[in-house]
């Protein structure tokens, strides 16, 4: 099976090609490293100088592509240039794969390399000193730091900024994301909340006056119709104040923008009374003292919306509501006679039961709903937090 090789990238082939022509010149005017007149070489002559000089610019076709490959293979052929005249331009093609075996090669390679190329230094500067005894020796290690340990060096500290770059622009892009879903989630969760809140305020008057517009056109009594009529007046305008606040609230700069005062466990009574002239027998037994703002809005969401309920769908008889305090809760219980209809009184969407489950979870609490004997039973449990204000 072939090997494919790696496709070198465009900057590579230019340093490659430039390398090469670059090298040729100085061999065509005869310019090397080492002059004629220095001791003989293993390989003498001019053409030997050209084997190590066509090496290395392969060596840069892979500089980026397979950085370890070419550094291996360089560092051979730069060995093989020593034992030549020699060529400049060999020795600078060798910096740059040090360089980019640091910045391109794994994070193994870019660790490794300068460490071996500083201990390759510091050898090349302590034993020919040791040896000779002259300072000219040291020049050795210089020029090995020159050719291996500098570039080596270099790759690191652009290596070092790069990944730093690339993390912050990682960061910045995670805390973007993060920020977008942040938002997404504040505005599902703020449209639950206004679905949740429109149907509290708005459905128990609409369904009060769907259920007594149907009195009014199947019974032929003008003093039902003229009660109906009545019920309907009241309830249509309170249902248009509570949309003139709503829609006052969402848009800016029309209408009535502050919000109404959020209801109250003391309101239970008033809301007992209204499903009372509506139609509904209806006994109150709340025993629940001073409870957290969030808690008595919820309950007294959930005693509403049940109570729409028991109007729209429920038999003819009692309707309970308790609510008590027990073991660092707030019970709410609401119960209506069960039993075969033909149908609900006004239409219902089942948003009410969502409405009211959410309210519950939204504090941690539990909530239930469905029929028990002969009754509809609404169950919901809201903790109360620790420290509040004793009964």
């Amino acid at each position: 099976m072939a090997v494919r090789l790696p496709r070198p990238h465009r900057f590579d082939v230019v340093a490659a090609v430039g390398g090469l022509l670059g090298g040729v010149l100085l061999w065509g005017i005869g310019l090397g490293v080492r002059p004629a007149d220095d001791p003989p070489v293993l390989f003498d002559g001019r053409w030997p100088v050209l084997l190590p000089l066509l090496v290395m610019a392969g060596c840069e076709l892979l500089r980026r592509a397979a950085p370890r490959t070419a550094l291996l293979t360089g560092t051979a052929a730069l060995a093989l240039d020593t034992v030549t005249r020699g060529s400049v331009v060999t020795l600078i093609m060798f910096t740059d794969l040090v360089y980019a075996a640091v910045l391109y090669g794994t994070p193994a390679a870019a660790r490794r390399v300068p460490w071996i190329t500083g201990l390759l230094t510091v050898a090349a500067t302590v034993v020919p000193f040791a040896l000779w005894r002259v300072p000219e020796a040291l020049l050795i290690g210089v020029g090995v730091g020159v050719v291996s340990f500098a570039p080596a060096s270099t790759g690191l500290i652009v290596r070092n900024h790069r990944d730093a770059a690339l993390a912050a622009r990682l960061h910045a892009e995670q805390t973007a994301l993060l920020a977008e879903v942040d938002r997404t989630q504040a505005v599902t969760a703020e449209r639950a909340r206004m679905a949740r809140e429109l149907h509290d305020m708005v459905a128990n008057h609409l369904s009060a006056i769907a259920i007594h517009s149907t009195a009014a056109l199947s019974l032929d009594d003008p003093d039902t119709s003229r009660q109906a009529l009545s019920v309907i007046r009241e309830n249509s305008v309170a249902g248009l104040a509570e949309m003139r606040r709503l829609i006052g609230i969402l848009r800016d700069g029309s209408g009535d923008r502050e919000p109404a005062a959020a209801p109250t466990l003391d309101g239970l009574d008033d809301l007992v009374e209204g499903a009372r002239a509506n139609g509904l027998d209806v006994t109150l037994h709340a025993d629940h003292g001073t409870v957290p703002t969030p808690v008595e809005l919820a309950a007294y969401r959930i005693v509403q919306e049940s109570l729409t309920n028991a109007l729209k769908h429920a038999s003819a008889g009692p309707v309970a509501v308790t609510l008590a305090r027990r073991d660092g809760t707030l019970d709410v219980r609401v119960t209506s006679p069960y039993g075969h209809r033909d149908g609900p009184r006004a239409p219902g969407s089942g948003a009410g039961l969502v409405g009211m489950r959410e309210r519950a979870t939204l504090l941690g609490g539990t909530f239930t709903a469905g029929p028990e004997d002969t009754s509809w039973t609404v169950r919901a449990s809201l903790p109360i937090a620790e420290g509040d204000p004793p009964e």
